[in-house]
Order: C-alpha cells, then structure tokens, then sequence
C-alpha cells in the first residue's frame, strides 16, 4: 500500500525514504514479509494509524524477502520487526504484533498526535499569557479528550485570569486526582482571594490591607509585574499578614504562570530573599 503517508522501501532508496526523511518527520519501518501471518495482524493496524495520524509519521514497508541486506543490515532475525528512526537513527523497536493500545502508545511517543499538539499549543499560549486563545484551545482538546487533568488546570489558570471565578470554582471542585491536583490546590488560594476582593471595601486605612487589596486589582486588570511588587512589598515589612495568605497568593500566581516563566523566576528569587 502506498499513499501520501505510506511508502514500500527498496534497498534502492531505503537512505532517501527513511534515513532522509527522518531528519524531518520520524518514520516507522515495517519489516514484514507474504509469508510472515504476525505480518497480516500487524501491518493493517500500522497503515490505519498512519493514515489517522496524517503525516505526524511516516510508514516504510520493507519486504524482509526482497530486500535481505536491510534486514542483515539493521538486524532484523524475526519478523513482523518495527524499527523508528528519527534524525537518521533508530530510536525505538519492537518485535511481533502488538495490541492496538500499546502500538498507539508507540507512537505516540515517537510522534505526538494531532489532539497532542492541540494540548502543546494550548500551554505555549498559557505562557504567553493569552489566555482567550488558550481556553479555546484546551476546551477543543477537553472535547476530545474528557477529564484530562492537565487540560482541565489549563482551563482553570485560563478562567481565573479573565474573571471567571465560577467556572475555576468548578473545576477545583471536581478537579481529578493526579500529579496535577497540587497545582489545582496552589491557584485555589489565589482564587480564594480575588473571590473575597469583591466583597471587601474598595478602600482601607490600614496601609497594609490597602497595599493587598491594590495589589490583588492590579492582579484583575492582568498588570501582574505591578501585582507581584506591591504584595512582596507587604511581605517586606510583614511576611506572616494575613496568616500567610500574601505568600500563598504569590505562589498561586507562579503557578498560573508556570514554573519555567522568567517573571516566575525572578520574583521566585526576590519571594526567596524577603522570606528568608
């Protein structure tokens, strides 16, 4: 079978095919042969996935009888025998006909699928802090994928930083448990404390609790450099106000913006010098 997304190989072009194209798109290689019934199981299930997966791979067929150099070549003692190459080399292998779940694991790690990429670029935007184009992102992936917990603490940072407290309440309500339930519990504090910034007094003579209460609408309007200044300003002359809840509501913010955000590292420095 041959198609934009499937080639049969030859020893003729296997470096052009393969060793040359994987330095773009990584590329699955098949060796099979008529005779091999693992081969009958496994090659359809290969071509329906290339097919689905609509060029995040390529599938090389390589007939092990036609071609017997490539399969001396790259060691190929038992078939059905799928190599994957990526930038020339092989970089994952298997030998026999695999169940579908496990073949999709494959390649899923060889080459993340459509809906995959949706959820990347819905993060890059997170960082960015376009937080509109991110939501839409991770609610089209949430169609697709329910429940995901990683989708799901997309969709809360992204509510929270637009004012949509009800829906981020939502989410932490149901929120799944996973590697990313800490992080949900993290932002819960900072959506605690925005919550309880529309029912306090627009103004306060305590210089403190006006600093907080200034700092956490700078927060709202999205001046989040100016929102961070002004609560480790409080923490400078009080780093225990409000029972630690200053503090908690900093690390909410870093992690909305994420670990790796350079305004995260740097007020993760200064957060570090006033505290310690």
């Amino acid at each position: 079978m041959t198609s934009d997304y499937i080639r049969s190989v030859t020893e003729a072009d296997f470096e052009y095919e393969v060793i040359a194209f994987s330095r773009q798109t990584p590329v699955l290689v098949d060796f099979w042969a008529d005779w091999c019934g693992p081969c009958r199981t496994l090659g359809p299930m290969l071509e329906h996935l290339a097919e689905e997966n609509r060029g995040a791979f390529r599938l090389a067929k390589v007939d092990v009888d036609e071609n017997p150099n490539l399969a001396i070549r790259y060691g190929v003692r038992s078939i059905p025998a799928v190599k994957a190459f990526r930038d020339g080399q092989v970089v994952s292998e298997f030998v026999g006909a695999i169940p579908e779940p496990r073949l999709r694991e494959f390649i899923r790690a060889l080459a993340p699928s459509q809906t995959d990429l949706m959820l990347e670029k819905a993060q890059s935007l997170l960082e960015e802090r376009l937080w509109a184009q991110a939501e839409s992102l991770f609610h089209q992936f949430l169609a697709k994928n329910p429940n995901h917990p990683a989708a799901m603490l997309g969709v809360l940072k992204t509510a929270l930083m637009q004012g949509q407290f009800k829906q981020a309440a939502d989410l932490l309500y149901d929120f799944p448990a996973s590697k990313e339930f800490a992080a949900a519990e993290t932002i819960r504090h900072l959506l605690d404390a925005l919550v309880a910034l529309q029912r306090s007094p627009a103004y306060s003579e305590n210089p403190l609790e006006a600093a907080y209460l200034n700092a956490l609408w700078l927060l709202r309007r999205n001046n989040i450099p100016a929102a961070l200044d002004g609560l480790l300003d409080i923490l400078r002359q009080d780093k225990h106000y409000r029972n630690q809840e200053v503090r908690k509501v900093i690390l909410g913010i870093f992690e909305v913006l994420g670990e790796y955000s350079p305004m995260t590292q740097q007020y993760r420095r200064e957060l570090a010098q006033v505290l310690f």
